[in-house]
């Protein structure tokens, strides 16, 4: 975006556009703003095509738009919305690459006069006009509307701190310059470097002085990456002395736990604040976060089974699950909101039923920012910030046993209150997900139940839970029988059944993953491999750390999936490798019955490590080494995307 060109007319815009190889700005004239907001708009990490908002009220010809999660679900003339609008369209907008030949199409479209197609011809920019008349609003702004109204995924960006007004007369252009003058870009930039809304623990006890880092960090030179890595060693540090044990190694493990929190936030803030952002430090960021945080756990775990408790590693291994299970859920509730406020005809359903209070309990909740209410709701869920710090506060004061049980029983108690409210919601949006992705990918589907026939009648989370089932018997009754002095390996017989049972869940891998619960399908098939893989390693007889190895390498390689999911890329290059839920379960079935499940565990672990590795190395390194060359830019070269 080194280039600038003068438009005269969308016609001449249409064909800059087809000669552009990469994402376009294109502003009106009529936008005073600082430097920064362009800035802002053109770097902006949330999505390929982005969309300056501003709260100013419409003047006559510009277009007005709705937002849902921070998406343009709707635009048009003032007055078309019929009140709806959430704001008024800033006059710029950045395109990606891909929806370039939608922006060409909308902008000789409104040249034209033609409706777009599958659009109402009144509602839209670029209609034909009335005899004689010229077309309504100005030139940005019907191309703007006709843009969104092919269906363009838009996002939008809003202006904080900073300023951005357009204007249409001299003494409008006076004030705005005068606005403009008025602020200090640079504080005003560090400030926007914190998220506006986050949760409780963060708002108070971090981000009111982690901006004084994050300011010193880029002095420093350091990067986003740099930040991150710090971050992962005070965590790992502070895992190490939670195992330690001894009231001065705890206390110090939670103060490091703690400020390795402040740098977790800092590296986001200094990606912000310097507008360094990549599609690698996006990815990076979501795995450390839950390598670091599942390190924690380990030491935890290791520290209570050093003090004498038996089951430390047993707690720390279900936490670990719970927390996973728990994202993945998060993860693609997510994207259900984010595909219903793409469809927001489908979720109208009104009528006041309990998922349409529910959905305006939390929307009117949500809009009273800083309320009891709005912390209440905020904190009950235990985000990652006030995770931390009950951590740091439990072994610090009492020791890691306190520690983990803390962490389950909100975790559990939290787990308990989203899934409620979040079926209840989900079914009275009807909004299927699933079958808007590759469903084999993200069901981690392998070869075997690839061949398996598919039974349409039951649905394919009935089937996931179903199957889930069978390990859950399995830990339960291996759990019951240690706890009773017994030896769980005179269970070794029930491996195979509880896989045969597991195996339910392939009968759903060809099914259609559009019901209104489906979205639910990947958690539960992530709980039925990880319930069959503990309650394997006990049968076996595997060593507890190495049970918690095992299922770590698989959270990373899951992890992997949502976090290629949410940046919207491509699968793992090497993910049909990895031998799917049902390959690996069955290799673990095989080891139990014949009672070397520790060395069979540890073995498939190291595989799946390296594979994992491998994919990382050749997704952000070879690959994009290869597509540099292939496009003539120097070794050297770093190339950064806005996602």
């Amino acid at each position: 975006m080194t280039h600038v060109r003068r438009a005269a007319n969308l016609t001449e815009l249409a064909t800059l556009v087809d000669a552009a190889t990469g994402p376009v700005i294109v502003s009106g004239t009529d936008l005073v703003a600082h430097t920064a907001v362009l800035r802002h708009l053109a770097t902006s990490p949330v999505g390929p095509t982005v969309a300056l908002v501003l709260t100013d009220p419409p003047a006559p010809g510009q277009a007005v738009v709705r937002e849902e999660r921070g998406q343009v679900v709707d635009a048009g003339p003032d007055g078309r919305l019929d009140g709806g609008q959430t704001g008024v369209f800033g006059g710029a907008l950045r395109v990606g690459r891909d929806d370039l030949p939608a922006l060409a199409a909308a902008a000789r479209a409104a040249v034209a006069g033609t409706p777009i197609a599958g659009t109402d011809p009144a509602g839209v920019a670029g209609a034909p006009p009335a005899a004689g008349a010229e077309p309504v609003g100005s030139a940005v702004d019907r191309l703007f509307t006709g843009l969104t109204a092919l269906g363009t995924l838009t996002f939008a960006h809003r202006v904080r701190l900073l300023v951005a007004h357009r204007v249409a007369d001299p003494a409008g252009l006076a004030a705005a310059e005068a606005a403009v003058a008025a602020v200090d870009e640079d504080r005003a930039e560090l400030r926007l470097s914190v998220k506006e809304k986050d949760d409780f623990f963060t708002t108070f006890f971090v981000s009111t002085w982690s901006p004084y880092v994050t300011k010193a960090s880029a002095k420093l030179g350091l990067t986003p990456t740099g930040v991150t890595a710090i971050s992962v060693l005070f965590a790992a540090v502070a895992a190490v002395l939670f195992g330690v044990g001894g009231r001065p190694a705890l206390v110090t493990g939670a103060v490091l736990l703690y400020l390795g929190f402040v740098l977790d936030c800092v590296d986001g803030q200094l990606a912000r604040y310097t507008r360094h952002f990549s599609a690698w430090g996006g990815w990076l960021d979501t795995m450390a976060d839950r390598a670091k945080e599942y390190l924690v756990y380990a030491g935890l775990g290791y520290g209570a089974t050093a003090a004498g408790f038996r089951y430390g590693w047993a707690l720390a291994v279900a936490a670990m699950t719970l927390q996973t299970v728990r994202h993945m859920t998060d993860t693609w509730y997510g994207v259900l909101h984010d595909e219903a406020a793409r469809r927001p005809k489908a979720v109208g359903g009104g009528g006041g039923g309990i998922g349409d209070r529910l959905n305006a309990a939390s929307t009117r909740v949500q809009a009273d920012t800083g309320s009891l209410s709005y912390w209440l709701k905020r904190t009950v869920v235990f985000p990652i910030g006030e995770r931390w710090a009950l951590i740091a506060l439990t072994v610090a004061l009492f020791g890691p046993l306190v520690s983990l049980v803390a962490v389950l029983t909100w975790g559990v108690l939290a787990f308990a209150y989203t899934g409620a409210l979040r079926t209840l919601r989900a079914r009275w949006m009807w909004v299927p997900v699933l079958d808007t992705v590759d469903a084999t990918l993200h069901r981690d589907d392998g070869p075997i139940a690839a061949r398996f026939p598919v039974l349409r009648p039951v649905g394919p989370l009935t089937l996931a839970v179903l199957g889930a089932l069978g390990p859950a018997a399995l830990l339960v009754a291996a759990g019951l029988r240690v706890r009773a002095g017994d030896e769980a390996g005179g269970l070794a017989w029930a491996a195979p059944v509880a896989l045969l049972v597991l195996l339910v869940a392939a009968l759903g891998a060809g099914a259609a993953h559009n019901g209104p619960l489906d979205w639910l399908v990947p958690a539960a098939l992530r709980a039925g491999e990880y319930l069959f893989a503990i309650a394997a390693g006990v049968v076996g007889g595997a060593p507890a750390w190495v049970v918690f190895g095992y299922v770590f390498v698989l959270t990373l390689h899951h992890y992997d999936l949502t976090a290629r999911l949410e940046k919207r890329q491509a699968a793992p290059p090497l993910h049909g490798a990895t031998l799917g839920w049902e390959g690996r379960s069955a290799v673990l079935a095989v080891a139990a019955f014949a009672g070397f499940a520790g060395i069979a565990m540890a073995t498939l672990g190291a595989y799946l490590l390296v594979v994992f590795v491998g994919s990382v190395v050749l997704a952000w390194v070879v690959l994009p080494a290869r597509a540099r060359r292939g496009m003539g830019v120097p070794a050297g070269g770093e190339v950064r995307q806005p996602g």
